[in-house]
């Protein structure tokens, strides 16, 4: 049985849902493989199957050409340990191959080394003549990003460098660096998917650097928690991100978070109760915690 996703999985999920070019870079820079050069990427739907009753669904799918004649598809898996069958990773290439008539990379991101190394194994379909060879980029593969502009020219990278280097202060260092040199809409972003990927001792350095430094607070869960003693950060952004915003703190704190209720957040246009919600969201120990003052007056 697979594991259930965890707050680290489903932040790095969200992570390249943001930048898909995050795929195509790695791919390239880090793990050297050739791809067709197009400034065409875009996601694609991560469920696809080979006859009606056989869904598969794959956690992000990028597509590189034109959605008429595509040049290159790319399956990104993370992989946090062992559980899923290397032979699945295989079926879900050939599947993609069928489907879309092109070439297919599947890129599989694990921060644990053992299942890095078991992933990277060449995969035996049991097709004769099919053997999948994954590209893998495991904890060893990251890179450790200390300067801070490569960290801001390199935002996914770097935060993927905190969640495995972040012991190394200085890597922490680089990115918060970094952060304050994004546009105030994507700031936080990257803030909320480290911390959400990253371990405890790793966040309490965040939280730390974050504290003592000058850094702007720009979201509901930075003012919270960096806010005190400095200026307001002033409220920005549209309902839909703040929205996303919410959702993303519920999942760093390891809720489940089931479609009713993943419905009535995102339908939700009131930015002020959008941010209630986001600045609760943050200590929040249960869904509840969220919605008893309106639950209450329905009462």
């Amino acid at each position: 049985m697979s594991a259930m996703p965890s707050p680290r999985h489903d932040a790095l999920i969200e992570l390249f849902h943001d930048s898909p070019q995050l795929a195509v870079d790695i791919l390239r820079d880090v793990l050297e493989v050739e791809l067709p050069a197009t400034p065409v990427v875009r996601l694609e739907s991560t469920t696809f199957n080979t006859r009606p009753s056989d869904d598969i669904e794959a956690d992000v799918v990028i597509i590189l050409g034109p959605p008429q004649t595509p040049m290159h598809a790319i399956i990104v898996e993370i992989q946090q340990d062992k559980s899923k069958k290397p032979q699945q990773l295989a079926r879900y290439a050939a599947a993609l191959w069928l489907l879309l008539n092109c070439d297919v990379t599947v890129l599989l991101i694990s921060p644990d080394r053992n299942a890095a190394a078991y992933y990277a194994q060449p995969i035996d379909s049991g097709l004769t003549g099919y053997r999948l060879q994954a590209q893998v980029l495991g904890p060893d593969s990251i890179p450790v990003i200390t300067d801070p502009q490569q960290a801001a020219a390199q935002m996914g990278l770097s935060t993927m460098a905190v969640m495995v280097h972040g012991r190394d202060r200085k890597v922490v260092e680089a990115f918060t660096t970094a952060l304050a040199e994004l546009p105030n809409e994507h700031a936080p972003k990257y803030y909320e998917y480290a911390y959400s990927m990253s371990g405890p001792d790793v966040r309490r350095l965040l939280e730390e650097i974050m504290t003592s430094t000058t850094w702007p607070v720009y979201s509901p869960f930075a003012r919270e928690h960096f806010g005190k003693g400095k200026a307001e950060g002033k409220a920005e952004g549209k309902a839909e991100e703040a929205a996303r915003m919410v959702l993303l703190f519920l999942i760093a704190r390891g809720l489940d978070v089931p479609d009713d209720t993943r419905a009535r957040i995102t339908a939700c246009t009131d930015l002020a109760q959008l941010e209630t919600w986001a600045t609760r969201a943050a200590t929040a120990h249960t869904l509840q915690d969220l919605f008893n003052d309106i639950d209450e007056q329905r009462d």
